[in-house]
């Protein structure tokens, strides 16, 4: 198969581009994400391949989207940040733009990314992703291939419990990864403490104009990177429950490889320092025993394109 277009859709943007089979974006296109009326978000994603095609021979289309997708690839169970409710998207998109289409989790579409041409390229077998944004997700590869699970609703590993009965989470549960390691968390947490703290907040508050409620997560980077005690500590607690979060991953699937990605990796080693420390404590009891070294991600903001693009050739 030749070249094909991969579209990452989340609840601001649909993203398109034209990629080739060593994962290269050859062109791309965006449109802004009507994400309360399925109608035209799915008109937004036709004029995104159509754009694209009319300009490059494209031979099928893989879309990614953040919501439960079925097992079949092909309707879109529910999205929470979109207006799908059981939507026949790869039925609609077929039939407007006459190509065969593929309809992927986005966690899944950056996972394969990063498992063939990303931090994961050396892994001829097993990788798991943790992307780490405004919330959680992710993806496994096991034996070469993704787990799906079998309504393929698999890998949402933002929804392991890490607290029994600890903070409430959107997906109805408590106590979620989610909640603790994330970039909301992130932000949780620094307000919590530049309330407690003010004295060990004052680069965080200078930016947030003296308001802990004003605290932004771009903030907290910014103010970590200027040594500020409050935010750099912000960084440490959320690193410190991924890295947990990584170890009891390591010590179900016993992957090659572990990938953290998305926004919150910007932040560099205000959060993989942390995490990495935390990961290792977490199986000093394993001895000599090899385990997962923990990468971050290559793939940036085209994770979910690339990736959708090719799982469309699988």
């Amino acid at each position: 198969m030749g070249l094909t277009i991969g579209v990452d859709i989340g609840g601001t943007k649909v993203l398109g581009g034209v990629v080739d089979s060593a994962g290269d974006v050859l062109a791309q296109t965006r449109r802004d994400t009507p994400a309360q009326d399925s109608s035209q978000t799915a008109d937004r994603i036709i004029e995104v391949i159509q754009e694209l095609a009319a300009a490059h021979p494209v031979d099928a289309v893989g879309i990614g989207a953040a919501g439960w997708i079925d097992a079949t690839r092909s309707t879109v169970q529910f999205a929470p940040n979109l207006a799908w409710r059981n939507e026949p998207l790869r039925e609609k998109i077929t039939a407007a733009v006459g190509l065969p289409v593929v309809v992927e989790n986005d966690g899944n579409a950056a996972t394969w990314a990063e498992f063939q041409f990303g931090a994961g390229h050396d892994a001829d077998s097993s990788m798991v992703l943790f992307t780490v944004g405004t919330g959680i997700g992710g993806g496994i590869v096991i034996n070469g291939g993704l787990i799906r699970g079998t309504n393929g609703i698999a890998a949402e590993l933002g929804h392991m419990t890490m607290v029994p009965g600890g903070h409430p989470c959107g997906c109805g549960r408590n106590g979620c990864l989610e909640q603790y390691a994330s970039g909301n968390a992130l932000v949780r947490f620094a307000k919590a403490d530049a309330r407690a703290h003010p004295e060990l907040a004052e680069q965080l508050l200078a930016l947030a104009g003296g308001d802990p409620d004003a605290i932004r997560g771009h903030f907290v980077t910014q103010a970590a990177r200027l040594g500020d005690t409050v935010a750099t500590g912000a960084f440490e607690q959320i690193g410190r429950w991924l890295g947990v979060a990584l170890a009891d991953i390591v010590q179900i699937l016993d992957p090659q490889v572990i990938v953290v990605g998305g926004g919150v990796i910007d932040a560099g080693d205000l959060l993989m320092k942390p995490a990495r420390a935390s990961y290792e404590e977490q199986l000093a009891q394993r001895g000599r025993l090899p385990v997962a070294e923990v990468r971050p991600a290559l793939m940036g903001n085209l994770a979910g394109v690339v990736g959708a693009a090719d799982l469309a050739r699988v």
